[in-house]
């Protein structure tokens, strides 16, 4: 045998013992079905069915909302649609909205998200919805299994507390709501594909009449809550037929898809179930309980009608045509591109663009897909000006999608993006945020590497971009989940509203570029070239970055640069751009010895990865 040999005997080896884990895994990790019946009585027998309340409104809330619901549904043509949205930048007021809506339920409330996490934020819409379960609203919670409720004691008694209130998890591994590290690794080796499509949808219905959906998951750092990272998110309230119509039909068919378990039907939690049926309906504390006071008050304010009004009704813009366009849960289950719907939407939109694009997402890493549609914009006459809001190495949570991002950097300056990366303490955090300096300001947050976070040079309380809009010409605006990556086009199911309205444009437009302005994002711009060497060491990138494993080459062709003071901000592309901004680096505040070379070593073997990321 030869010596070249051995190594692909290796591999084949592993590749096979791989294989055998995953037909052991999936054969010892089917639905246990004694469990599962077991379970089904226990929760047929202990099951909470009383309700609180037997009048017809099932004691709802009055709430201004009705008005505009009714103004939508009379004034609304055939072909002529009216609706009501509201755009939702800060986090505690999304929060407070979510709460008001829920405790005017009139029948029912169906949520989908990605993730749920039992900390303040997150355990204060659980017992709201709880609340409203008890007063005889029917409650649905659908959440992915990866990132979700991952405590089989709270699942466990989630499954009794109540007949109206029933949580399912998607797509889980091996069939439990909680993955141990060995099944997660068995999962990737033996079963990818099927693990790997995660429903990264984020949905919110009241009464089929008021529906969310955007980039917020149930966490404090999406509502502004965290005391240690923040995200910059966004969402939107659309009241009108969209929300009965596409929203509904869009839960329904996630809700009954095969991949949408029962509790009863998890292993762990039949588990759990079965050896504690006499221990009461009682759910265990929130594991992340930061500041009840704060809690208590934005329960208190949720109640006030005339703090409604003044928040939500008189921000409130009437529009004409709304659409709501999720991919279908089986997206990964068929070839048709009929599956991928949102990823088709985003292409169109943007390849019909005329003057000008902004786009705001976290991650800076395009399909191939969409590289084709910029590329034909790019060679028109006059192309579009493009915008590109995104995080920094500093304010993302995801180390080592920015190494890919920032790989990749001269191909989208060539496509024409003007690129602008948040700062994970921008100057306008007191108006980007809700009550920043109520929080705290101490050290960095312990374990932020695991976080896939780098550490910082100052310290606060960091805060990251997660939303994910894009407005076409000032006429046409996108706000939902899909993070316009390759992830997000073949792996994910994703979901979103489009909204054809220049108001509406207009107002998420000036809320992107106000996250772009200096004091709040970084310039990236191409390095000035100076002399022959220069031009050499665009050369030695360019080759190295087209390695498909190793980029070996430190010095990039474009770097992050801050206004000079007494200059006014301009376009990268301007002429006097030199003389106003001054280079500070490809990563700024991030304090990481050697952190050129650092990135460089995540990029050398990331770029296989680009569609997982």
């Amino acid at each position: 045998m030869s010596a070249a040999a051995s190594p692909g005997r290796r591999l084949r080896r592993l590749r096979a013992i791989a294989l055998a884990l995953g037909v052991l895994a999936m054969a010892g990790c089917g639905v246990n079905r004694q469990l599962a019946r077991q379970a089904d009585h226990i929760v047929l027998a202990e099951q909470a069915r009383a309700v609180s309340c037997t009048q017809a409104d099932l004691c709802a809330i009055d709430t201004p909302f009705r008005q505009l619901a009714a103004s939508a549904a009379s004034a609304g043509r055939p072909g002529q649609p009216v609706h009501f949205v509201n755009v939702l930048e800060l986090g505690e007021d999304s929060l407070l909205l979510r709460v008001h809506l829920i405790r005017a339920a009139r029948h029912s409330i169906d949520i989908q998200t990605f993730i749920w996490v039992n900390d303040d934020a997150g355990r204060l819409i659980l017992d709201e919805l709880l609340a409203a379960a008890r007063r005889g609203v029917r409650v649905r919670v659908l959440a992915d299994q990866l990132f979700s409720l991952e405590d089989t004691e709270l699942l466990s008694r989630l499954a009794l507390v109540h007949e109206n209130f029933e949580v399912r998890i998607y797509n889980p591994t091996f069939h439990k709501a909680v993955t141990q590290p060995l099944e997660f690794a068995v999962s990737i080796l033996c079963c990818f594909t099927h693990f790997n499509q995660r429903m990264h949808n984020k949905l919110f219905l009241v009464d089929d009449e008021f529906g969310i959906s955007g980039g917020r998951n149930y966490e404090n750092r999406y509502f502004d809550w965290d005391r240690e990272f923040d995200y910059r998110d966004r969402d939107v309230l659309v009241t009108g037929k969209v929300a009965g119509g596409e929203m509904a039909a869009s839960f329904e068919q996630f809700w009954n898809y095969k991949r949408a378990a029962r509790l009863t039907r998890l292993n762990d939690v039949n588990k759990r179930l079965v050896a504690e049926a006499d221990q009461g309906l009682a759910l265990p504390a929130a594991q992340r309980g930061i500041d009840p006071m704060r809690v208590e008050t934005l329960r208190a304010h949720a109640g006030l009608t005339a703090e409604i009004e003044r928040r939500f009704i008189a921000q409130a813009q009437r529009v004409g045509q709304v659409d709501y366009f999720s991919d279908t849960p089986d997206k990964q289950d068929g070839g048709s591109q009929s599956n991928k719907q949102l990823g088709e939407q985003i292409a169109q939109m943007i390849a019909g663009a005329e003057r000008q694009i902004i786009m705001q997402t976290p991650y800076l890493v395009i399909s191939k897909h969409a590289r084709r549609v910029f590329r034909d914009l790019r060679e028109r006459e006059q192309p579009p000006d493009i915008i590109v809001s995104t995080n920094s190495l500093a304010a993302t949570d995801a180390f080592y999608v920015y190494a890919l991002s920032h790989k990749y950097k001269k191909r989208y300056l060539k496509l024409g993006f003007r690129i602008y990366e948040f700062k994970p303490r921008p100057g306008d955090a007191e108006r980007l945020f809700s009550r920043y300096s109520e929080l705290s300001g101490g050290d960095e947050p312990a374990g932020y590497e695991r976080y896939g976070m780098a550490p910082l040079t100052t310290q606060g309380v960091r805060v990251g971009m997660h939303a994910k809009s894009i407005i076409i010409d000032g006429q046409v605006t996108l706000i939902g989940s899909h993070n316009f990556d390759p992830r997000s086009d073949n792996y994910n199911t994703e979901s979103g509203l489009i909204i054809h309205d220049r108001a509406v444009a207009e107002l998420v437009r000036e809320a992107i570029l106000g996250d772009i302005e200096p004091q709040n994002s970084w310039a990236i711009a191409k390095r000035p070239r100076t002399n022959f060497l220069h031009r050499i060491n665009n050369a030695i990138a360019d080759f190295s970055s087209a390695l498909p494993l190793f980029d070996f080459w430190p010095f990039r062709y474009a770097t992050s640069y801050d206004l000079n003071e007494g200059c006014a901000p301009m376009k990268q592309t301007d002429a006097g751009f030199y003389q106003c901004y001054t280079a500070v680096g490809d990563f700024p505040e991030v304090d990481l010895p050697m952190k050129t070379i650092y990135t460089r070593m995540v990029t050398a073997f990331g770029a296989g990865a680009v569609g997982i990321l």
